[in-house]
């Protein structure tokens, strides 16, 4: 939203200068963007035709080079009769905002020669219906280079209008907060009295589900339509819109004005029957920005018994439009639904002002007023005869009132606000109030749709009070307890612990592309994103690996041969609330460490990625004996070169899954690389470790007594599996067996084609006495025994 201070004077009584208004505003929760002229008209030039010669590609086209000012000459295509050699004319470069289509020029390809820019038309510039061809000046007036349009126009303020500040879409809302803010005294609208002589020829009909709940409307009969007065002109300029002719600049600026959109149609190109309803699906209309749109069902259509006159609260028609020949005019003031708007606007790619404002909410109290000061400054200006006033459909707009409780302002905000101080904030922003004890009834003015409850109350006396009001208390902390949940540290942690591994962090969006997504077989159609910020980010996430992996294939692009780099957060398996899980996960590619003087390469490989995740886990307080890792494949993974980790106690909930991706899904991203290995950790899984259990000393008791190894290789089926030979095996005697080693495993040569032979290391040591031959032959017997009962396993001799 663009003001100026003299605007803003028109309903403002203050002597502020312009860096006060800014501050103020700022300070009030009206973020203003910036300050500066909104002139549209600096990139057209002063410009000399050098030379003009016949295009080599097209007979009616000329190929001019033109001076543009500096010495600088650009070629422009021109296809003006009287474009000649030393003609001085109008220039608009690229960047340039044609007013009278809004066309912005660009640099064009034309019959294979490119044009930098356009020579203009007086018709094309809006100084007159003159289109025969391009502008010619004097160049006794004109100087090659200089601009063509003398900005005079004062510094606009483009302030930043949140969604629901819909009465600040118009310059008395604006007006209103700096009076409220100290700033000055709102002036008090005139009160409007129209004298209507002649009677409304027009009958307007309602259609239900038309998405239209109420239309006002009036007639103006034999004006005279021309260029608008200075005044208005100007206003429109500094703001940044482009001025038309009187009738139209007039509704425009009520609309910038009061927050009001209007139309005007031209009366003789419609019937005296105007009927407001909704689309069908595929009825055709042109409207006023020179394309034809093809409509869906529901749209708010205006309309007659032949053709559509406009799309209501979009925008209007061509074939019903203002020109300067236009003599009577039917001018309308509605109200429409603002859902319908938003949905049909961005169906079609429309984006108007005034479809702008309805989708957020305009005072339907404001209606009547608006259709009237309008009709007022159109005779005045335009003369003509006023017809009554007609309003169809809802014509009672209720206040809608909350309860206030000022004791709730300190229980939120943290300091107290005295009742005159209540009263003079929410009276000057419109409220009205009746005071019962400390509780008020809180009227709410019909331009302020945003305040629904309570706190939206006292968010506005918090906001004009000012927010540097709020006094800075330190927070109160029990010091015998953490700031973070045991959920909250335990995700801090891991995210330490695999950085510690060197393992660089990503951040990226929870949401990511759903072809990426659906190869990891986990896709739902409920986690498509309606209104996706990109094409290819159009759900939620159901994996954590699917941006990763476009994370790795843009490094490698980007000559990254060996990465580790990990992401945490939220994945989701449904749009339902808690539908989603924590997760940590990385990708592992290339080598480990790149060949040198005291070692070789060494590619990454799956007991890599598998160490990585056995490493977090028991640096997250898991005991080594309470995890089990079972050679399971998620179908994302190589099925023969992956694996899950489970607690004992829980062996139908993984906490973590690791291995190769899946080389189909790498082929179907071309991923040029060596192969990708991952790993997940699923946070909601893991058993909180509170305090108390991760502070407690372990004793390690140290024997005295000797230690002895031993060595066993067993013959075993292929399908068992080490981790459950080492468990088994320790059970055998807790008290003696410390530890068991896996150091070597065996397949073919003499071995039968499905077993394998797996070779054992056994520390044995006892805690009380030194063990001598016989018991250390009894407990081998007793390891033999339990292998071939337990594994069909045979002593490898």
């Amino acid at each position: 939203m663009k003001i100026t201070s003299s605007w803003l004077k028109d309903h403002l009584k203050t002597n502020v200068n312009i860096e006060k208004i800014v501050s103020t505003l700022n300070n009030i929760g009206l973020e203003v963007e910036s300050v500066g002229s909104a002139d549209k008209n600096n990139f057209f030039f002063v410009a000399k035709i050098i030379k003009a010669e016949k295009h080599p590609n097209a007979d009616k086209l000329k190929l001019c080079d033109v001076d543009i000012g500096s010495g600088k000459i650009v070629k422009v295509i021109c296809g003006a009769s009287n474009a000649r050699d030393g003609l001085l004319t109008v220039y608009a470069g690229p960047g340039a905002i044609i007013p009278k289509n809004q066309l912005k020029i660009k640099v064009t390809n034309i019959r294979g020669i490119d044009s930098y820019g356009m020579l203009c038309s007086e018709s094309e510039l809006g100084l007159s219906d003159e289109s025969q061809g391009i502008t010619e000046l004097d160049s006794k007036k004109f100087k090659v280079g200089s601009s063509y349009f003398k900005n005079n126009s004062e510094p606009a303020i483009d302030i930043s209008i949140t969604p629901n500040r819909s009465d600040c879409q118009g310059v008395r809302g604006i007006a209103r907060d700096l009076s409220t803010a100290g700033l000055g005294k709102l002036i008090d609208l005139e009160q409007i009295k129209l004298k209507t002589n002649i009677k409304n020829p027009f009958k307007v009909i309602l259609q239900s589900n038309s998405g239209c709940s109420s239309f006002a409307h009036c007639y103006i009969e034999g004006i005279k339509n021309s260029e608008s007065p200075k005044w208005l002109k100007d206003k429109l300029i500094a703001v940044g819109m482009n001025p038309i002719s009187t009738v139209v600049d007039i509704t425009n600026y009520i609309m910038l004005d009061l927050n009001r959109p209007l139309h005007a149609y031209d009366a003789d190109k419609i019937e005296k029957k105007v009927i407001v309803r909704a689309s069908r699906k595929g009825e055709k209309f042109s409207a006023l920005d020179n394309n034809t749109y093809s409509l869906e069902d529901g749209a708010c259509l205006i309309t007659n018994e032949k053709e559509i006159l406009g799309l209501g609260g979009v925008i209007g028609g061509e074939n019903s439009s203002i020109s300067l020949d236009t003599k009577n005019i039917f001018l309308e003031s509605a109200l429409f639904d603002p859902v319908k708007i938003s949905k049909i606007a961005k169906k079609l790619g429309i984006n108007s002002d005034a479809k702008f404002r309805f989708e957020r909410g305009v005072d339907p109290n404001g209606m009547e007023y608006g259709l009237k000061l309008a009709a007022k400054i159109i005779h005045k200006i335009c003369g003509g005869k006023i017809s009554n006033l007609i309003i169809s459909g809802e014509n009672n707009f209720k206040n809608k009132q909350i309860k206030f409780n000022s004791d709730n302002f300190e229980k939120i905000i943290g300091s107290k606000i005295s009742p005159a101080e209540i009263k003079k904030i929410l009276n000057n922003l419109g409220f009205k109030l009746k005071e019962s004890k400390n509780i008020y009834s809180v009227t709410i003015p019909t331009w302020r749709p945003d305040i629904k409850e309570e706190v939206d109350i006292v968010e506005e006396l918090i906001r004009i009070r000012g927010y540097d009001k709020i006094q800075l208390i330190k927070p109160e902390m029990d010091s015998s307890k953490g700031v973070l949940t045991g959920k909250q540290k335990l995700y801090r942690f891991t995210q330490r612990s695999i950085a510690n591994k060197g393992f660089m962090e990503t951040i990226t969006y929870s949401f990511t592309n759903s072809k990426i997504d659906s190869l990891f077989g986990l896709h739902n159609k409920s986690l498509v994103i309606t209104n996706p910020i990109s094409n290819d980010l159009d759900v939620l996430r159901s994996s954590i690996f699917s941006n990763l992996l476009i994370h790795i294939k843009n490094n490698i692009h980007r000559s990254f041969e060996d990465q580790k780099i990990f992401e945490s957060g939220p994945v989701f398996f449904g749009s339902k609330p808690g539908e989603q899980i924590a997760v940590i996960g990385g990708i592992q590619i290339g080598k480990i460490y790149r060949k040198n003087w005291l070692e070789k390469d060494k590619e990454v490989d799956v007991f890599e990625i598998k160490d990585c995740v056995y490493k977090t886990l028991i640096e997250l307080g898991i005991h080594e004996q309470d995890l089990t890792v079972i050679q399971e494949s998620e179908t994302y993974y190589h099925p023969g070169r992956s694996g899950k980790f489970y607690l004992n106690s829980n062996k139908q909930l993984p906490i973590a899954n690791f291995g190769e991706i899946n080389p189909k899904i790498v082929k179907e991203l071309d991923i040029k690389s060596g192969p990708i290995f991952g790993f997940q950790i699923f946070l909601n899984n893991i058993p909180f470790i509170n305090k108390q259990n991760t502070e407690k000393k372990i004793k390690y008791v140290v024997s005295n007594f000797q230690k002895i190894e031993r060595d066993f290789a067993f013959i075993v089926d292929k399908k068992f599996e080490a981790e459950k030979i080492v468990n088994s095996l320790l059970n055998v005697d807790k008290k003696l067996i410390k530890k068991i080693r896996i150091f070597d495993v065996f397949q073919g040569g003499n071995i039968e084609k499905n077993k394998k032979s797996i070779a054992l290391n056994l520390l044995i040591q006892s805690q009380d006495k030194t063990l001598n031959d016989k018991e250390i032959d009894e407990l081998s017997d007793k390891i033999i025994q339990t292998m071939q009962k337990s594994f069909d396993a045979t002593l490898r001799s």
